[in-house]
Parts: C-alpha cells; sequence; structure tokens
C-alpha cells in the first residue's frame, strides 16, 4: 500500500514537471529566439547541382555560419571553411546562353568559370577597377566596365577595345570662356593699352592658340556627363548601342533622430529620411550610339496617358489643375538576346502608371507595349518598380515579352509578341503569381504560386507557351524552392503555421515525396503543444469577406475577453499556414488563449495576397476599411464565439500600431483597450515613397491626410492606451509619439500611457525590451478586460 502511494504521489509529482515545463509566459516566450531552435535560411546549390548550402547555427554561436549537404550524403551536414567559401563562384555572375561557363570578378581581375570541370581562370588582369562582366550576342566576346566606360575582350584573339568615351563634369571651356560683358571687356581693352609687358604676352597667346587650331586633328568623341550621375552603363549584346540612366538627386531636407544612449556618453544625431513630399530625383535615359558617336535621351513626351490627371481632383474644384507631361522614372533597358530589341519598364513619379514600351535604340522613340493604370498605385507581386525588381524578359525567339500584371485584379503572367502588339495570359484565376523563370533547355516556365489557398504556396511546372500547370510540391504551407541547376532536385525551405521552418530535398517529379534534411527545434520548445490556428473569413460591413487567424481557448477556461491582433506594414500576410514572421507574436498568442483568451489576427483590407482590389481598399483613407475590419471582426467575434462587448483590446505595431490608434480615437465603444507601438500618428511625417502612393502628397490631397492621421482623432480617446516606441526608430519617428503625447495632455485625456525603450531602433532587438514590452501589454488586458 504504501508502494502504491508512493508511485501515485510520483507520478503526480512528474505530472506537475511536466505540466511546469509547458507552460509559457512573457519571459519565456521573449527570450532570446535561439531557445526555439536553428534553422536553415538562403539556400542556394554548387553549380553541379551536387551540394546545398545554407545558413545554419547548430553550434549556438552569435550569428548563423554558412553549411552545406551533399545530396549523395544527406546525413551530414558540414560547416563551411572560410578558404572554401572564399573560392565560391559569386551568385550573381552572369552566364552564357548555354549556362556553361560563367564571367565574374575576384580581386580585381575578370575571371571565367567552366562548370563542367569546375575550374576557374583569369581572363583579364589589367591592373585597374573592372565591373559587371558580360557575355554579349557573339559568346566568344564579354563586355565589362572599367573607369565609367565600356570595353570588350575577345576571348578568342585577347584583343581589348574600347566602346565608350564618357567623362564626369563638364565639357572644359577655352581660356577665354564666354563672351564678356561690358564692363569686363572695358577693363581687358584698357589693362592691355596701359601696360605693355601684359600685351604683348597676351599677343604671344593669342599666336600659340591660332597655330594649335591650324595644326590639331579632328577629337575623338567625348561625351561629358555635367551634373548628373551615371548608373546602368551596359552595352547591347550586338555591341551597336550602349545605355545609362543620367540621375539628378533632390536635396530633400532630412529628419535627425537623437540617440541619447551613444557610446561616447554625448547626445548624438542620426541622420534618416525625409518627410513625404520629396522633390522627385530626376532620371534620364541615354542612349550611346556607337557607330555614329552620338548621345541621345529617351522622351516619354508619346507615352498614351503622360498627362493624365488622377481622380482625386475632382474633390478639389477650387484648384487649378494643369494636364502636364509628369515625372517619369525610367529602368534599364532589357535586351533581346541578340540586341536587336531592347523594352524599358516605365513609371510615372505618382505611381498611377507604368508602361512597358518597345525602345528604337536609333532613334530613342518609344512604342507602348502595354499599360497599367491603376487610380491608386501599380503594385503587386512580380511588378516592380521604374527600377527593375520585377518580372520582365524576353522569350529565346527574340520577339516575345513576358511580364506581370494586375489586369484581372491579380497578378499574373502575360506574353506580349512585339512585333503584333498581341498579348496572352498565361496564368488565371484568383490567385497570385510569384517568382516565375525559365527552364534551363527553354521550353518552360516554374512559378510559385496561390491557387491552392492564398495561405499556401507551391511550386509549379507550366509549358512556355502556357498551358497546364504541373504541382511539383505537395506539403500544405508555405514551399519556398530552389531548384538544382541541373533542373534534377527541389531544394525547399518548408514550414507550416505551428512548425518553423526546414530543409527537404525531393527530385523534381510530382510524385516523389520529400525528404526532411534538418531538424532544428529545441526539446524545451517541442514541450509545448503549439497551437494550430484555425483560418476563418467573417464578412465585413461592406459585404467583402475577411480572412483572419482564430486561436480559440478552452471553453472551460475562456474569460469572455478577446484581442484582435493588427499585424504591420500594411501590405503584409500573415493570415497563412506557415511560420509567421510575427513568431513572437504567435506565441504571445498561445498564452493570451491559455489564459482564457479569444485571439484574432486579421489580414485587413491592404493586405497582401488577395489581388489588387483588396491592397488597394486603403487609397485615400488609411484608418477606414482596414479600421471597419477590426470592428467587423470583434462583432464576429462577439456573435460567433462567446466574446462579451466591452472585453475587447487591440494591439500591433508599426501599421498595426497606427491602426490600435485609431482604433481607440474613433472605434471606442468596440475596444476597451489597445497598444500601439511604434506606431505612426500623423501620415504627413512618414516616408514618400510609401505614403504618397496611398495618400498621395499632403500639399496636393490634404483630405486623405486629415481623415488618416490618429493626431487628429486624439479627442476620441475613451478607452485605456498604452503607447511604445523605441527612442532611436529611423523608420517612425520617435517625434511621432512626441507630438501625440502633447496632444493628449492638451486635451486633458489621463487613461493613457507611455513606455519608451532608449536603445532601440523601429524593430527590438534586446529581449529585455521585448519582455519589458509584452509584460506591459499584458497586464493592460488582465487589468482592463478581465473583471
Amino acid at each position: 500500500m504504501r508502494k502504491t502511494t508512493l508511485l501515485i504521489l510520483g507520478i503526480f509529482i512528474g505530472c506537475l514537471n511536466g505540466f511546469a515545463q509547458t507552460q509559457l509566459s512573457v519571459e519565456k516566450i521573449m527570450q532570446d529566439p535561439k531557445w526555439i531552435g536553428n534553422f536553415p535560411s538562403s539556400i542556394r546549390w554548387d553549380d553541379q547541382g551536387k551540394t546545398i548550402f545554407f545558413n545554419y547555427n547548430p553550434e549556438g554561436n552569435p550569428s548563423d555560419s554558412l553549411y552545406k549537404i551533399n545530396i549523395n550524403a544527406l546525413d551530414k551536414i558540414k560547416k563551411v571553411s572560410l578558404a572554401e567559401q572564399r573560392n565560391f563562384i559569386p551568385r550573381f555572375a552572369n552566364s552564357n546562353l548555354a549556362q556553361t561557363k560563367k564571367v565574374f570578378v575576384e580581386n580585381g581581375s575578370i575571371m571565367m568559370y567552366d562548370v563542367a570541370s569546375d575550374s576557374k581562370k583569369i581572363v583579364l588582369d589589367i591592373g585597374e577597377r573592372v565591373g559587371t562582366p558580360s557575355f554579349l550576342a557573339n559568346q566568344d566576346r564579354i563586355s565589362f566596365e572599367m573607369s565609367g566606360n565600356l570595353y570588350v575582350l575577345d576571348l578568342k584573339t585577347n584583343v581589348l577595345e574600347r566602346k565608350t568615351n564618357i567623362r564626369t563634369g563638364s565639357k572644359p571651356q577655352s581660356r577665354e570662356g564666354g563672351k564678356l560683358n561690358d564692363r569686363d571687356d572695358w577693363l581687358k581693352k584698357d589693362n592691355i593699352e596701359l601696360l605693355q609687358v601684359v600685351r604683348e604676352r597676351d599677343e604671344r597667346r593669342e599666336a600659340s592658340r591660332a597655330y594649335r587650331e591650324a595644326t590639331v586633328t579632328e577629337e575623338e568623341f567625348v561625351h561629358y556627363l555635367g551634373s548628373g550621375q551615371m548608373t546602368g552603363l551596359q552595352l547591347s549584346p550586338d555591341e551597336k548601342f550602349a545605355t545609362f540612366s543620367l540621375i539628378t538627386r533632390s536635396d530633400n531636407k532630412r529628419t535627425a533622430v537623437p540617440d541619447y544612449t551613444h557610446i561616447s556618453g554625448y547626445t548624438t544625431d542620426i541622420n534618416t529620411r525625409s518627410k513625404v513630399g520629396d522633390e522627385p530625383t530626376k532620371v534620364q535615359l541615354a542612349i550611346y550610339d556607337i557607330e555614329n558617336k552620338k548621345v541621345i535621351t529617351v522622351s516619354t513626351s508619346n507615352l498614351p496617358g503622360i498627362k493624365d490627371l488622377p481622380d482625386y481632383v475632382k474633390d478639389y474644384p477650387e484648384k487649378e489643375w494643369e494636364a502636364s507631361e509628369r515625372v517619369v522614372t525610367m529602368g534599364s533597358p532589357v535586351f533581346s538576346n541578340d540586341g536587336k530589341r531592347a523594352i524599358v519598364n516605365i513609371r510615372s513619379v505618382d505611381n498611377k502608371d507604368r508602361w512597358i514600351a518597345l525602345l528604337d535604340l536609333a532613334t530613342g522613340d518609344l512604342k507602348n507595349l502595354d499599360r497599367q493604370r491603376d487610380e491608386a498605385w501599380v503594385a503587386g507581386p512580380g511588378i516592380g518598380s521604374s527600377f527593375g525588381g520585377g518580372t520582365l524578359g524576353w522569350l529565346p525567339d527574340n520577339k516575345h515579352i513576358y511580364f506581370q500584371s494586375e489586369e484581372t485584379g491579380y497578378s499574373h503572367l502575360y506574353l506580349l509578341d512585339v512585333t503584333t502588339g498581341t498579348k496572352k495570359a498565361l496564368t488565371s484565376g484568383q490567385y497570385e503569381v510569384f517568382s516565375p523563370f525559365i527552364s534551363k533547355d527553354m521550353k518552360s516556365w516554374y512559378l510559385t504560386t496561390s491557387e491552392v489557398h492564398p495561405g499556401e504556396r507551391h511550386f509549379y511546372k507550366m509549358p512556355l507557351m502556357g498551358g497546364k500547370m504541373e504541382k511539383l510540391t505537395n506539403m500544405t504551407g508555405n514551399n519556398d524552392v530552389s531548384l538544382s541547376p541541373d533542373e534534377k532536385n527541389i531544394a525547399i525551405l518548408y514550414s507550416y503555421s505551428n512548425k518553423p521552418w526546414e530543409l527537404y530535398l525531393k527530385p523534381n517529379n510530382a510524385k516523389a515525396e520529400p525528404k526532411q534534411l534538418t531538424s532544428g527545434l529545441t526539446e524545451e520548445f517541442k514541450a509545448y503543444d503549439w497551437r494550430d490556428p484555425q483560418l476563418v473569413n467573417f464578412t465585413a460591413q461592406d459585404g467583402a469577406s475577411v480572412p483572419a487567424r482564430l486561436y480559440k481557448p478552452d471553453p472551460a477556461k475562456s474569460n469572455g475577453a478577446a484581442v484582435i491582433f493588427v499585424h504591420g506594414a500594411g501590405y503584409l500576410q500573415n493570415v497563412h499556414k506557415w511560420w509567421s514572421s510575427y513568431f513572437r507574436e504567435f506565441m504571445f498568442h498561445n498564452l493570451l488563449t491559455d489564459l482564457g483568451y479569444t485571439v484574432l489576427d486579421i489580414d485587413y483590407r491592404g493586405s497582401a495576397g488577395y489581388g489588387r482590389d483588396w491592397r488597394t481598399g486603403i487609397y485615400r483613407h488609411m484608418g477606414g476599411k482596414d479600421l471597419s475590419d477590426q470592428v467587423d471582426g470583434a462583432n464576429y467575434l462577439i456573435s460567433e464565439h462567446g466574446v462579451q462587448p466591452g472585453k475587447i483590446g487591440i494591439y500591433g505595431g508599426s501599421y498595426g500600431g497606427f491602426i490600435t490608434l485609431m482604433a481607440l480615437f474613433n472605434a471606442s465603444d468596440t475596444f476597451t483597450s489597445g497598444a500601439a507601438l511604434r506606431s505612426v500618428t500623423d501620415w504627413a511625417h512618414y516616408n514618400h515613397g510609401y505614403t504618397s502612393n496611398i495618400l498621395n502628397e499632403p500639399f496636393n490631397d490634404p483630405i486623405a491626410y486629415r481623415r488618416s492621421s490618429p493626431i487628429y482623432f486624439a479627442e476620441g480617446l475613451k478607452g485605456n492606451l498604452l503607447i511604445a516606441h523605441g527612442m532611436i526608430d529611423t523608420n517612425v519617428h520617435f517625434q511621432d509619439v512626441v507630438r501625440l503625447a502633447q496632444r493628449l495632455i492638451e486635451l486633458g485625456k489621463d487613461n493613457w500611457e507611455m513606455a519608451v525603450y532608449p536603445v532601440e531602433d523601429h524593430g527590438f532587438v534586446e529581449p529585455s525590451s521585448w519582455t519589458d514590452e509584452y509584460k506591459r501589454i499584458l497586464k493592460l488586458f488582465n487589468d482592463t478586460l478581465v473583471r
């Protein structure tokens, strides 16, 4: 009997110990993320497709190191030595069309790498700084840049040829300069008449100048850049033209952010970004005609709609709007493989138009091929910017181009025949396409899409001219694929909602099963049964179906309270089936659910992953539909999940902090408490690139800024507000919350508090800061929502 009692007692104590190990606390989940484990990132292959390289940290070092796995020895993960890394071929080395050779710069020399033999050799060591070597249409010739000019090396003859003659600054003026004004002309003549030595020297100089002019040979063509800066210098594959962009930067006033904890002991200023409404940088595209020795500047005057005014001008009838030619920026031309054609990606600076145009290299004329117009702003997966970054290129036939467009409301892949103007959609449907590229044999596309579900990513193969897509991945979640150079194998960074990223390998075959190569979770992390949040949709007041993540407590533990989390960035997706970049918040939501809270995480209007209309739903009114989606989410929790009115809190950082402020100020009957972290309080003080897309410019569209900035609605605060901000935040400046604090003081509000973090930027890095912040958030909700 005594032994049985002791056994039962031991089991009970063991259960207590096991239970204690799985308990969550703010201190636990906000500690250094290494407690979760170590996970692979930045996957790449060697050029032979035999070895996978990735960043990893199984030893728990301060930062990740490079590791590798050979596909013939999958059980052996080895650290890559520094000596081996120094011998790597650069990831973005330029390949020939057959992808058998690569050229790159190493230690000041141009190197040639042979893929088959895995060997490299020096092809040019000239003792000067060189860059951007590239194969030309004649694959035995490469171009490269040196001293601001383009050169061509013939690999067979080793003959080096200079192609351009470009110099910085302006053309030197003669000694005499231009014509003198009346005063200076009189002074010069008077001086010559009075002083004999001066007169004689001037006569000798004139005689020498006349002799030089009579005997000089014709000066070679030189193009001077003037006051601009050159970028993107490149040679056409047929070697007939060079193109470059001439940049004239505007001197926009920048904001200084004080660092009160600088190591020097003195307060120092960090020079950061300017504010929305910047004077735009001027970008001119120039063509250097090598044979005819001239440079022409490309004009955009004939682009369709170049003078179109935005729709919002109708809200300002008192203002006279001039329909003038809009400022645009042009990316570097994209040449066909034979060099005979070039296309250019062009953006209006107001970002309401994107043109893809055929560029006549001889004349500089543009022929519009595709115009993408959005009264909000042109964006979306694969669409990039005027400086590139999107999906844009040529098929092997040198007459079809490919690109992505949101023409149907979702970003899809298109082909266009530049000779006929015929356009064809290769993909279609209510999903988005990501990172398409052409196979090595030039017969197929590889691409990632969200066709299965907005919260999943899968890898596909599709015929080059379109057809049925073959799904190559099958794990539910996010399959971030890196295809081997020989296209025989697929390395996959995979994660699920409650499972962090791990590395898998499978043959490039739809039926093959992936094999897991890494397993980085710690026993401490695995001891807790992390929830797989339920993906739900609720109906918004305008009828839209809003996606969300739902965390439900055990009914026996439910406290009737709820917390709504608002993700940052605006254009970001967090309602998905993979490991979130908000992993701390994911763990905090598990803690809240343990305590009896219901938690909802919404992909509100403006979020990524749901097409153009969802992305632009916040145009000219941030804090409009993106806020009403939070209110509708709260009502959904009340009507469907037993949450009690008056017991709903809200929190988020950055854009999420902004929405939290708008919720506490403009929806105070719905939200009792909120924690606004690193939040924008006045959009007129945020940056230009992000803000002007959504709200235009404050001096042109003040209505949009007035209805979108929380500082104008601070008098609406009724509930309990926590403001938390890093003092050296170079993204959303600490000035934002200082101005709001003064506004709250002047309004006599006393139900708010502010926590400041002297050593933190926009994204906190210190576990002590994370812990302090989230202890305050938890206390706010426990004290005000649970009665």
